[in-house]
């Protein structure tokens, strides 16, 4: 009689096959059946390349010559060869598989405009990809999407995502932390080339692939943060016993413990990184998206500098909504410490007050209050309050001078090693912007559900610098521990996902730009061509047309998502939110041909499939706007000249996650169309 185990690891086996083969297949159903079990070669190749995207995608290299010709090609050369020499092949194969790592390396420098040095442990992550006996197009593809999706940028000496991996492992483990910072041992110093490599670097291939079977499943490069975590947190007694003498002897401790790594362990190193990512703020992958992507993104001016946070910076929109979610979710119980004037004038309604001067002019009365802190947040942890949470989040006015003493009280909680210490990004000016910003119901209502205050009468919302003037008399003073601690927070403000209508009101007249000469894309337009102009920080009217062309859901065309994205016309895909002038939002996705642009909207009961919402051809795109304060927020405009003048025949909005990079590749693919035309 067949064990019941082996039956059941034939049937997910044979469901995967019979999938695999059907065609249409999406990454969601693939996981679904998977269920992070070890994969054969066969079919890893299969669902590596739907994880990756790159199944059915063309030659990449069909167009290029094949001169192997760079300054370093040597150097090239040598470290393919040194690659397939660790596999066991015939010497034949071993000159093909050779020359097919040559080329993928030498292409994509040349793509790139890329210097090659053995410093960026390509070869590394070639190897996995090149025992599975991909074709070189294939080799090339899954390369590529690895190098653009899961390398970060940056990925340097004292580069940025190291300075985000110290704060995320002061945050888990303050203690091992400090410590390494006392021995000045920074995460490049041991981490470089576990993120440049994916561990595949230091893993053998067997427990390389097997970890990549369940990361790239992920489909979040984010994550590789959190695995790197868990092997600090394994090494941890180690560090901490004092064992190793030197910090050479701790650097090369650190940077070899992945080899230790057995497949075995896989398993439990993704459920340890779970956990640790469930106890982490969204904010530490939702503000450091510039890190992965296309290089047609990267960091802006008004980019935190990490290498100067003191601990993890968490945005105010997260700190207001985190805590009305239900489940084991990352709660915030926030610690306002302005001063008391400051405080009293008005204040968020669930925040314990902790005057951070204290701690200079009377230290026993600091004392004092960081205990009844501590005693008040065990209190309402226990009591299921609203204000509830075991993550301290500190809040200062945020003015720079004006903080210096609210760093000093932080500093004292870090060094106490204290986990789950995070700041309020922005301070308290960045809470009152994001409330006028996000409030949809008058100004007087949707404002006073957050801020309370403690003295004088209520007046009305202060300017973002912060000098309040409203006020309720609550009685309750400002020593009390928590004011207002069971205080019921409605939701209807704070729910931005469902209700953006305050970024689409008309603020003021957009200033139309037009394309010119000096964007290097194309001419200004002549005649009855489509007057095309796209502002980069403008305001828009809402009174226009609203593209809802096909309300009747009946009558549109379902797709698959992956399939479309997948097509080799697809040029740009762009995950977004279709905005309506309600102020609902529905999940989509953006997709430009050469001559199209389309809306594919999801369907929430059909995993992987989608409507197509709408169809517009990119020659009648007449303007691309945004808002200022709110640039992800991208409207389309789309009509045709006449003799009368531009006539607008509909209007789309989206919310884009970084879109400059969707507008700017939306636009010159709008630039060619017209170009086309016009010759």
């Amino acid at each position: 009689m067949a064990d019941p185990e082996e039956l059941k690891s034939t049937s997910w086996e044979k469901d995967l096959t019979d999938a695999l083969e059907a065609g249409g297949c999406d990454l969601e159903t693939v996981r679904n059946i998977i269920q992070g079990r070890t994969l054969s070669s066969e079919l890893r190749t299969k669902v590596w390349k739907i994880a990756l995207n790159v199944a059915g995608k063309g030659d990449s290299l069909a167009s290029w010559d094949g001169s192997l010709d760079l300054p370093e090609q040597a150097l090239i050369h040598k470290d393919s060869q040194k690659l397939v020499d660790q596999l066991s092949v015939s010497q034949e194969e071993k000159s093909v598989l050779s020359l097919d790592v040559e080329s993928v390396i030498t292409f994509f420098c040349k793509s790139r405009n890329i210097t090659y040095n053995q410093g960026l442990r390509w070869t590394d992550l070639l190897k996995p990809f090149l025992v599975l006996r991909l074709q070189r197009s294939d080799l090339y593809n899954c390369f590529y999407a690895v190098m653009n999706k899961y390398i970060p940028r940056d990925c340097l000496p004292r580069g940025r995502p190291f300075h985000l991996f110290r704060l995320l492992l002061q945050y888990h483990e303050p203690e091992l932390c400090s410590f390494l910072d006392t021995k000045k041992i920074t995460p490049d110093t041991y981490a470089l080339n576990w993120l440049g490599s994916l561990f595949s670097g230091y893993c053998s291939v067997d427990v390389t692939q097997a970890l990549w079977d369940v990361y790239l499943q992920q489909a979040d490069a984010f994550f590789m943060f959190f695995l790197m975590l868990i092997i600090l947190v394994n090494a941890k007694d180690t560090i901490l016993g004092q064992e190793m003498e030197t910090k050479e002897d701790i650097i090369r401790f650190l940077e070899s413990s992945p080899c230790n790594l057995d497949i075995e362990d896989i398993e439990d190193l993704f459920t340890l990184s779970v956990y640790y990512h469930n106890k982490t703020p969204a904010s530490f992958r939702k503000d450091n998206q510039c890190l992965f992507g296309s290089s047609l993104l990267g960091l802006k001016d008004d980019d935190m500098d990490l290498s100067q946070a003191l601990c993890l910076p968490v945005s105010v929109s997260e700190i207001l909504q985190a805590n009305q979610q239900q489940g084991d979710g990352v709660r915030f119980f926030v610690v306002d410490c302005r001063p008391a004037e400051q405080y009293n004038a008005g204040h968020l309604s669930t925040a314990f007050h902790l005057d951070s001067d204290l701690m200079l002019q009377n230290p026993s009365e600091f004392a004092l209050a960081v205990k009844s802190l501590l005693e008040a947040q065990k209190q309402s942890i226990e009591s299921g309050s609203i204000a509830s949470g075991e993550h301290l989040c500190f809040m200062g006015s945020g003015r720079e001078e004006e903080d210096m003493y609210m760093n000093m009280v932080l500093a004292h909680f870090l060094q106490k090693n204290k986990e789950y210490v995070s700041i309020a990004k922005g301070g308290y000016m960045a809470l009152q912007q994001h409330l006028v910003d996000m409030n949809i119901d008058g100004l007087e209502n949707g404002y006073s559900e957050w801020i309370v205050s403690t003295s004088g009468p209520r007046n009305s919302i202060s300017s973002v610098d912060g000098d309040l003037t409203n006020g309720s008399a609550d009685g309750k003073g400002v020593k009390s521990l928590v004011n207002k601690m069971t205080f019921a927070l409605k939701s209807k403000s704070v729910n931005v996902k469902e209700k953006v209508i305050s970024f689409i009101e008309n603020t003021s007249a957009p200033v139309d730009r037009h394309v010119s000469s000096s964007d290097k894309l194309g001419k200004p337009y002549r005649g009855v061509k489509p007057v095309f102009s796209i502002g980069d920080e403008e305001e828009y009217e809402t009174d226009e047309i609203d593209s809802s062309s096909m309300s009747d859901d009946d009558r549109k065309e379902i797709v698959n998502i992956q399939t479309w994205v997948n097509k080799p016309d697809t040029k740009y895909h762009f995950p977004c939110n279709e905005v309506k002038e309600t102020g609902h939002m529905f999940p989509s996705h953006l997709l430009v041909t050469a001559t199209h642009m389309y809306c594919l909207r999801e369907i929430p009961s059909r995993n992987g499939l989608a409507y197509i919402q709408s169809r517009q051809a990119l020659n009648s795109v007449v303007k691309i706007t945004s808002k200022k304060k709110h640039p992800e927020l991208i409207t389309f405009k789309f009509g045709s000249s006449g003799s009368s003048g531009v006539e607008i025949s509909a209007v789309e909005r989206y919310l884009i996650p970084n879109a400059g990079d969707a507008t700017k590749a939306i636009k010159q693919q709008i630039m060619k169309v017209l170009d086309a035309l016009d010759s």
